[in-house]
């Protein structure tokens, strides 16, 4: 078997050369990080598997290429970028990696809470500028923090909040316990959320689940929270929350549309704190994904 690494950054580079085995399959590292459709068959013509890290594959562009098997995706998300089901029809699998960046997501998270909190990037932007922007805080010990959706990153944020002093409460697809967690109804979770972190994957049951109605039962004044995908949430819903105060804040990571095109509605907002999909870029993090991607093609070429 041999591979390509489609579209590798200068950091995940890096990172493949520290992790990669001499025992791993072959691959070819493409440091490329824009990506055209058209050019897909030439690309990965020859080769078997790819690692996907952000390219978008359509399954038209795919089809032209006959050795490709494997589609290796660098994170949980792949249906934001390619549809598994379409690709599976031409023969091509889709593999993702789980659980590589539960505690990076997860602090980034709490980061996010807290800059919204306490207006972090108000009064930085401010600053810049040469005001002396002083902001009223939201002290968030004693509050609440509710989930939506509860696997491993969800319960990295719920240790973290709990050993913050805030009360933890939480929604899931399916029953689950843990320590410090109130498992409760959806309607209650939204109702009772000072802050509601967002932990859902992307599929077709997700697909825009923070309806405008959901938007609407949450506690007047609540902060959103999201670093799961964009698409789980009724964007246009959000920003009319946001603008008529129902929100007090969205602090987002992910977005419809990546990267975030300018301008944008969000952009205008002052009371949004914005990231660029960066919740899980961390050292530690970037090294154990690669390395689960390079033992998947190991796993694979070993049958």
């Amino acid at each position: 078997m041999k591979g390509l690494f489609l579209d590798a950054t200068p950091s995940l580079t890096e990172v493949f050369r520290q992790v990669v085995d001499p025992a791993d399959p072959a691959m070819d590292v493409n440091e490329r990080e824009d990506i055209a459709q058209s050019e897909l068959p030439a690309l990965l013509d020859g080769y078997n598997f790819m690692f996907d890290d952000h390219t978008t594959l359509t399954a038209e562009a795919l089809a032209q290429c006959k050795t490709l098997k494997h589609v290796i995706f660098l994170g949980t998300g792949a249906r934001s970028y390619m549809n598994p089901e379409a690709l599976a029809e031409l023969g091509i699998a889709v593999h993702i990696i789980k659980g590589y960046g539960d505690t990076a997501v997860a602090e980034h998270a709490i980061a996010l809470m807290w800059a919204a909190t306490r207006g972090v990037a108000l009064m930085d932007g401010g600053m810049r500028h040469g005001n002396w922007l002083r902001h009223d805080g939201l002290q968030l010990t004693g509050k609440t923090i509710g989930l939506i959706g509860y696997g491993g990153i969800a319960a990295e944020v719920a240790r973290i909040a709990h050993g913050s002093g805030m009360r933890v409460i939480a929604w899931n697809r399916t029953p689950k316990m843990a320590p410090n967690v109130e498992f409760l109804p959806l309607e209650e979770v939204l109702a009772q959320s000072q802050v509601l972190s967002l932990h859902l994957l992307l599929n077709d049951e997700t697909r825009g689940f923070l309806t405008a109605d959901r938007i609407a039962q949450m506690r007047p004044g609540a902060i959103l929270v999201n670093t799961a995908r964009g698409a789980v949430v009724d964007e246009a819903a959000m920003i009319a929350a946001l603008k008529s105060g129902h929100l007090r804040h969205a602090a987002l990571d992910v977005f419809d549309i990546e990267p975030l095109p300018h301008p944008h509605p969000l952009q205008a907002l002052d009371n949004v704190t914005l990231t660029a999909h960066s919740a899980f870029r961390t050292p530690e993090a970037n090294q154990t994904l690669i390395r689960r991607a390079l033992d998947i093609a190991k796993n694979l070429e070993a049958g």
